[in-house]
């Protein structure tokens, strides 16, 4: 037996359409039409003010074949991947030592979320002074008679990025730890005593139970560390201004020099649409498993 369709009513709901149109144009025009324009004059070869002489693929060969640019990319890489896995193991990890019920639970747990109070800028800042060999952690253990000591990631090339990651870590995890241990406080108390009756190792019920339950917090705080690791750029002009030399450029970092400094605005548009271009990759393709097959079973 057929089932008649409904007559779609377009003046159903009407005045939450009407006061939608505005978040529609904003978005249509201004992030719509912006990311079409940079796009597009990404193939100029625009410097202080757009003008539209194309010039092909000139500015994405200049930006391929730049050390700088290449360099940026590896940081990038290098910060995100790691911010990812050490946000999200030491986050959960502190939420399920918090979840044990410890004593002075509120108060290690507002230490732990005070650094996502601060800014990137002072945040990096502070690590700048941390991590300054002068009077920084070096100077200290060197005063307490371990003279060979060395300590000075931010001054040394090779591993600069990773000084950056530090601050980065002691910035963000603090708020992911409040995403999992929230997660965990919402797991049904008879799934641990089942589990404990069961006697099934700790370990295996957060594996193989707790976390696949947690799937929703888990998406949470990765577009949260994904938005953190965006806006490094922050981070590396409080700490390093790109230093020493190149070492810590990063590719935000790239798009407002070439813009702003060099004034060359067709490579810095050619250096945003390769951003734009690196999200999409991502992003469309986890949303379409995330969303596509939820409308393909229902």
């Amino acid at each position: 037996m057929a089932v008649a369709k409904r007559p779609f009513r377009w003046h159903r709901n009407l005045s939450a359409k009407v006061a939608a149109i505005p978040m529609i144009a904003t978005a249509g025009i201004v992030f719509v039409g912006g990311t079409a324009w940079t796009v597009l004059y990404s193939f100029t070869s625009s410097k202080l003010l757009p003008k539209e002489k194309f010039v092909g693929l000139a500015q994405y060969e200049r930006l391929w074949s730049s050390n700088k640019w290449l360099i940026s990319i590896e940081n990038l890489a290098i910060y995100g991947a790691l911010s990812l896995v050490f946000a999200m193991v030491v986050g959960f990890l502190l939420a399920a030592l918090l979840d044990r019920k410890i004593r002075f639970e509120d108060t290690f747990r507002t230490i732990f979320l005070y650094p996502f109070a601060l800014s990137f800028i002072v945040t990096g800042l502070a690590w700048q002074w941390i991590l300054n060999p002068d009077f920084g952690v070096q100077n200290v253990v060197r005063s307490m008679g371990f003279e060979n000591f060395n300590f000075d990631p931010l001054y040394n090339p090779d591993i600069v990025i990773y000084g950056v990651l530090i601050a980065g870590l002691w910035h963000e995890t603090g708020l992911i730890m409040c995403l999992m241990l929230a997660g965990l406080r919402g797991i049904d108390e008879d799934i641990w005593k089942a589990s404990r009756v069961d006697g099934i190792p700790v370990w295996k019920t957060y594996v193989f139970i707790v976390i696949p339950m947690m799937r929703g917090i888990f998406i949470t705080a990765l577009v949260l560390i994904a938005s953190g690791i965006i806006k490094v750029y922050d981070l590396i002009v409080a700490q390093t201004g790109g230093g020493p030399g190149i070492a810590s450029e990063v590719p935000a970092k790239y798009v407002y020099d070439a813009m702003f400094l060099s004034q060359n605005l067709g490579q810095g548009f050619a250096a945003s649409t390769m951003m734009l271009l690196s999200v999409v990759i991502v992003v469309v393709p986890w949303a379409y498993l995330e969303f596509g097959g939820k409308s393909r079973r229902g």
